[in-house]
Order: C-alpha cells, then sequence, then structure tokens
C-alpha cells in the first residue's frame, strides 16, 4: 500500500470542487478521476457541469466521456474502472485526486466495495413494475418504511436505486443502510483524506446553484438536450433522469416552458444539494472546507489540504 494518501474533493453541486481539484492537481503533480454519475457519458456535457480544456489547466482527468447515454452505467463498473484510474496514477508517480458529489460512488471506491450481481431479475421487474404503475413518490414512501435513511438521499425519480434497494431489502432482509455500514468496518482500499466544500450560509450556496443553471441555459442546455432527444434517448435511459437533463426534454415535448423548466432545475439542484450534505455529515472521517464564496477561497483550501497532507 502506498504512503501517499488518496484526495477527495466532495461536496454538494456549485461549491467549486473542480476548480480546487485542478488547483491541487497542480500543486501536488497530481490527476482528477471524476466522482459524477452523470459525466460519464458522452455528449453531455453542459448539463453535467464537465470540465472544459481552458478549466483543467492541462491537468489530466479520468472517468469522463467513457460512456454512451444510452447505456446503464452501473456504480460497480464506475468503481472498477476508477480503481484501475487511481492505481495507474500512483504507478506513475502521480498523486490521485477524487473529485466530485457522487457520494455512493465516492464510498463504495474507496472501501474497495463488494458490488456483486446478487439480485432476481424476476424480483426486479416486479419492483419496477410497481413503481412505474404507483409512481417514484410511493416507491420512496415504500422504502422509507424499512430504510428510512437510505430514502432520505434518494430523489423520487431515481428508479433505479429506489428499486434495487426494495430489491435488496426484498430477498436478503438486510437494508442498504444497515449493508454501507457494515461495509465501513472494511480497511479502506488505500490511505485517504477526505475533504468537502461548503458554505457557512445555506442561501449562498442556493444561489450559486441559480446562477450555475442560468449559466448552463446561457451555454446551450436546451439544445444539447434537443440533440440528446433528435439520437433516440428518452425517459427510459438513465442518463436522461439527470437533473437538468430531464426538465429540459419535457420543455422540448412542450410540456412546460423553458422558463418553467429553469425554475424545476433550481428547485430539484438544491433538494439534492440538501441530500448531498446528509450524505456526507454521516461520515466521521470528512475534513469540512467552509466557503464564504469568494475566488480567494480557492486558494486559501489549498494552502489548508498541503498543510494536512
Amino acid at each position: 500500500m502506498t504512503e501517499r494518501p488518496v484526495i477527495v474533493i466532495t461536496g454538494p453541486t456549485a461549491t467549486g470542487k473542480t476548480a480546487l481539484g485542478v488547483e491541487l492537481a497542480l500543486a501536488l503533480d497530481g490527476e482528477v478521476v471524476s466522482a459524477d454519475s452523470m459525466q460519464v457519458y458522452r455528449g453531455m456535457d453542459i448539463g453535467t457541469g464537465k470540465v472544459t480544456a481552458e478549466e483543467a489547466r492541462g491537468v489530466r482527468h479520468h472517468m469522463i466521456d467513457i460512456a454512451e447515454p444510452e447505456e446503464s452505467f452501473s456504480a460497480a463498473a464506475w468503481v472498477q474502472l476508477a480503481a484501475e484510474c487511481v492505481e495507474d496514477i500512483f504507478a506513475r508517480g502521480k498523486t490521485p485526486l477524487i473529485v466530485g458529489g457522487t457520494g455512493l460512488y465516492i464510498d463504495s471506491l474507496l472501501l474497495g466495495r463488494d458490488f456483486a450481481e446478487r439480485g432476481d431479475e424476476r424480483v426486479r421487474a416486479e419492483l419496477n413494475a410497481e413503481y412505474d404503475r404507483a409512481g417514484g413518490e410511493e416507491m420512496l414512501r415504500r422504502l422509507a418504511e424499512v430504510d428510512p435513511r437510505r430514502a432520505e438521499v434518494l430523489h423520487s425519480g431515481d428508479k433505479r436505486r429506489i428499486v434495487r434497494a426494495l430489491e435488496i431489502f426484498r430477498l436478503t432482509g438486510e437494508t442498504m443502510t444497515a449493508h454501507d455500514e457494515r461495509t465501513r468496518l472494511v480497511p479502506p482500499r488505500w490511505p485517504c483524506r477526505k475533504y468537502a466544500l461548503t458554505f457557512s450560509e445555506r442561501q449562498t450556496l442556493y444561489d450559486r446553484i441559480d446562477r450555475r443553471v442560468d449559466k448552463m441555459a446561457e451555454d446551450g442546455l436546451f439544445d444539447e438536450v434537443r440533440g440528446l432527444l433528435a439520437r433516440g434517448l428518452g425517459a427510459q435511459h438513465t442518463s436522461m433522469q439527470a437533473i437538468g437533463y430531464k426538465e429540459a426534454a419535457l420543455a422540448a415535448a412542450g410540456q412546460m416552458t423553458e422558463s418553467e423548466a429553469l425554475e424545476l432545475i433550481k428547485l430539484r439542484s438544491r433538494r439534492y444539494a440538501k441530500r448531498q450534505l446528509t450524505w456526507l455529515r454521516r461520515d466521521d472521517s470528512v475534513r469540512w472546507l467552509c466557503r464564504e464564496g469568494a475566488e480567494t477561497d480557492t486558494q486559501a483550501a489549498v494552502k489548508k489540504i498541503m498543510s494536512d497532507i
């Protein structure tokens, strides 16, 4: 096991993770492993906030644009490929930086969690049919009855994870939360330092989310989504359930205006940020970096992290 730690930069959406990851990579001769469940998809750039070539400043980024949006890219597949990236970065004498806000992926990667494909296709099909019939809100309520902590960090439109959590409970009697807590007892795959970005005022975060959504619209989010729809993508694809894409697709179908879609994206993004914070606050190993919103905070965060490692 290497003595050099993996550095994790996480936190809610719109907290400046990408910029901090680049600055740290430059300071540590590192490379970034993106931990965003939607940045894996090619052609989904604006709505997922992918780093641009200008923003990357020459820092190599992994786990971006590795799947077609027609694919259903699982956490198991992500963990396997991301682990290979981390090992390769270490082997080349560089520092891996895991940067992103998908907490399940990050925790599973660090803990070397076993994603054995235990399950039952019949049960999964039944639960999928129940979800389609009863709706996401009702299925999330059912999950909350047996596993309230997992239900708290999922949204009603996350069909795949709601169904998976119910499937595992129905088959094994063990909740996903209990499974997570049990696997946390396993020693981590690599030494690591985990940092989470946040703001002292919640409204600062919400204002940044709103501005980010407006910027996505300016950059062509609706055109990007119309292009995806034109190639045959739709609500049946996991990629199109992402916040930003689902709402823009509804606007493209004439079910709401683009202005209404933007307001809904902002609302759902704020709710997602709250779930991200809930997930992170359960982890005692997280070192919190509280920001005030100024760009100078990035340099201060770099200095803080450099002094820790």
